[in-house]
């Protein structure tokens, strides 16, 4: 639901005939997202990091953390889309991830450097994509066959959705 606490941009939409300005556009989201990370959490305490964006829902410092291992997958992913015939990939428990010490307590600075490197390493491969490397698949136990176009416009998503946490609970709390 757009808008609400949980999915403040609204769900995940693929759009399977995505025009060139599209694909631009979720690449920029995710060179974009260590600069608006960082901005996101600037300033904010100790205290602040570990307030949770909603009722059940993750830290801040859970949110950076989660961002930086999920995105380690999701460019691990892409590599083996590319350099194997539909590989059959291995799915993580976010939510047990998230509950490991290191995401609960763990300094954010680290998730912070991770993202930086892996996302300037990510656009500078999704730049070099040909139309046939797009089409290219891997096998996911939980959601059959996807595309790396799909895991584009996923983790673009991906990166405007935990923005929108961050920046909706320090809207709301006046931070």
């Amino acid at each position: 639901m757009e808008g609400s606490l949980s999915h403040p941009i609204g769900k995940f939409s693929y759009r399977p005939e995505a025009t060139a300005e599209e694909l631009e556009g979720w690449t920029r989201d995710i060179r974009e997202l260590p600069a608006a990370l960082r901005q996101a959490v600037s300033g904010l305490s100790r205290e602040r990091l570990d307030t949770p964006y909603r009722d059940g829902g993750w830290t801040v410092r859970q949110v950076v953390h989660h961002l930086a291992d999920s995105h380690i997958n999701a460019f691990v992913r892409l590599k083996l889309a590319l350099t194997e015939e539909c590989p059959r990939i291995k799915p993580y428990d976010q939510d047990a991830w998230s509950a490991l010490p290191d995401a609960r307590s763990g300094d954010i600075e680290p998730s912070l450097s991770i993202v930086e490197g892996v996302h300037a390493r990510w656009v500078l491969l999704l730049g070099s994509l040909a139309p046939a490397d797009r089409a290219r698949a891997m096998d996911h136990p939980e959601r059959g066959k996807i595309s790396i176009d799909w895991t584009h416009q996923l983790y673009a998503w991906h990166c405007r959705h935990h923005l929108a946490h961050i920046a909706g609970l320090r809207q709301r709390k006046g931070w």
